[in-house]
């Protein structure tokens, strides 16, 4: 780091993305995305006549994307706010409703919360999940601190139910309860349905996963309107024009063709459940997961070794070095061949015991 570095940032843990080597040609199953592109009607929204546009600056208001997500959703546009990608919205959230009282997640879960506490040195706590990797949700009644769950959670992919979130949003009436929902369409239940009953509930839903825009950028949340006036506060305090003119018209044609990504999720779905079920047969331990991965461990293996076996053989999947959970594979869903691939990758490393490499 340079000498010019804020004394405040040089401590930091940033946040560490799934890799993205390129030394040679890899089934790529570490960072949750789409196995499928996006729909015949995104890709001709995003026409010639739209891209010449580029010159002149993307409606800051969303308006056109934002009633569409209403539509879809049930709710009125000024309780939708959009973002580019659900990590800026999560950021919004941080600057706006945490500090000063602080904030509380899973101590195993999406990376990125703890790594934003720190940068907007918001007080944070570390809730340790239950034995079998579930949230307990006890600990968080009326825990007096802005709450964060991903549901299902990462890398775990276990949901909770609408009734266990509704006691928590019940439980903290005077703290935010955010809920990010970033793999809710592969099982699990949104509590959008919520929000009406719940003026410190906030719903957030990301375009990457189930609508294959990770590359576009493009998330939003949803919540009563105060809720959203804040976080539009900070988004016209930092970055008005935050989603660009085709990333806004590609997410309103992608809510235009729901039925191919309803389609999608389903193949997804039972691509997991047939995934899940090949890793049992070769004695793997998986968490129930709600979303488009699954969380595993091969006892008598670790997760390391595992994981650099199988990059060898053309195969990323993600391991973490956090040591509860260090022996646990998160393995994206492909397509069913690029599952089959996977699966026959592990077959053949677990099932030559006698003659393992070394890493």
């Amino acid at each position: 780091m340079s000498k010019f570095l804020s004394s405040r940032h040089a401590g930091l843990n940033e946040y560490v993305p799934g890799e993205q080597p390129s030394d040679m040609q890899y089934i790529k199953l570490n960072t949750n995305e789409s196995p499928y592109p996006p729909s015949p009607g995104v890709l001709s929204a995003l026409s010639e006549a739209e891209i010449s546009k580029l010159n002149l600056y993307p409606n800051p208001d969303g308006t056109r994307l934002i009633e569409k997500l209403a539509e879809t959703y049930g709710v009125g546009p000024e309780n939708v706010v959009i973002g580019n990608g659900s990590d800026e919205l999560l950021a919004f959230a941080f600057m706006a409703f945490c500090d000063p009282v602080g904030v509380c997640f899973p101590n195993i879960t999406y990376g990125f919360y703890p790594v934003y506490a720190q940068l907007f040195g918001v007080s944070y706590r570390q809730i340790p999940l239950a034995e079998d990797f579930t949230v307990r949700v006890e600990d968080y009644i009326g825990v007096n601190r802005h709450v964060i769950l991903a549901n299902p959670n990462a890398p775990t992919g276990i949901a909770l139910t609408l009734a266990d979130i509704r006691r928590i949003a019940e439980s903290n009436p005077d703290n935010v309860v955010l809920i990010d929902e970033a793999y809710v369409d592969f099982g699990a239940e949104s509590a959008i349905a919520l929000v009406r009953e719940h003026e410190n509930l906030l719903v957030m839903h990301t375009y990457s996963k189930a609508r294959s825009m990770a590359g576009a950028r493009l998330a939003y949340a949803i919540a009563q309107k105060t809720l959203i006036e804040d976080l539009n506060k900070m988004k016209y305090s930092f970055n008005p024009y935050n989603v660009n003119r085709l990333t806004q018209l590609a997410g309103h044609a992608a809510l235009c063709d729901a039925e191919y990504y309803t389609a999608n999720c389903r193949n997804i779905i039972r691509t997991r459940e047939y995934t899940e079920q090949k890793l049992q047969d070769l004695g793997f331990e998986l968490t129930d997961s709600k979303a488009n991965f699954v969380f595993a461990k091969k006892p008598g293996f670790s997760g390391r070794e595992l994981y650099l076996a199988l990059k060898q053989k053309g195969i990323l999947v993600r391991q973490f070095n956090d040591g509860r959970i260090s022996d646990y594979l998160r393995i994206s869903i492909g397509t069913r061949e690029q599952m089959d691939a996977c699966i026959t990758a592990i077959e053949s490393i677990v099932g030559d015991d006698g003659n393992r490499p070394e890493y």
